[in-house]
C-alpha cells in the first residue's frame, strides 16, 4: 500500500472502510458547470459529516460525479446515498435556477440509480488465501 490508511475506531471495533460512489443526472443530461460542482462538493462534505463519514475525494463531469467516502460500519451505504442525492438535489435546485428550468418536468436532479463499489485493502485472492492458511484447530 502506497499510502497509510487512516484506521478509525469505534466503541467495539477498528475499521477502514471506503466506498466509491457514482451519481448520474436524470437522462444523463449535461448540466453541470464548475460552479455547480464546487458547490456540490461543499454540500456533500456537509452531508458526509452528518453521517460521521469523510468525503476523501470528489470530482465530476457535466453529467455525473464521483465520490470516495470513508465511512463507519454503522452507516448503511443506501441511507448515505439517499441523503447525498436528496440534499444535493434540493439545495442545488434552490441555489441555481438554471437547474430548475432544466429539470422542471422531472423535478429531480439525479437518476434513480447509482454505482457503489468498495475499495481499498487487499485483492480478494489475497484475502481468500490468507483465510485458507489459518491454523484451524483439530
Amino acid at each position: 500500500m502506497g499510502e497509510i490508511q487512516k484506521i478509525r475506531t469505534g466503541r467495539h471495533g477498528v475499521f477502514v472502510m471506503h466506498v466509491h460512489l457514482v451519481f448520474v443526472t436524470t437522462f444523463r443530461h449535461k448540466v453541470f458547470t464548475g460552479a455547480h460542482l464546487t458547490r456540490m462538493e461543499e454540500i456533500m462534505r456537509s452531508v458526509c459529516a452528518d453521517f460521521a463519514c469523510e468525503l476523501m475525494e470528489f470530482n465530476g463531469e457535466n453529467n455525473h460525479v464521483h465520490l470516495l467516502v470513508n465511512f463507519p460500519p454503522k452507516v448503511a451505504v443506501t441511507k448515505l446515498v439517499n441523503s447525498l442525492k436528496g440534499v444535493s438535489s434540493r439545495r442545488l435546485r434552490q441555489e441555481f435556477p438554471d437547474l430548475v428550468r432544466h429539470y422542471w418536468r422531472a423535478n429531480k436532479l439525479w437518476s434513480g440509480s447509482y454505482f457503489a463499489g468498495t475499495v481499498g485493502g487487499a485483492p480478494l485472492s489475497v484475502v481468500k488465501q490468507y483465510i485458507e492458511q489459518q491454523n484451524r484447530p483439530v
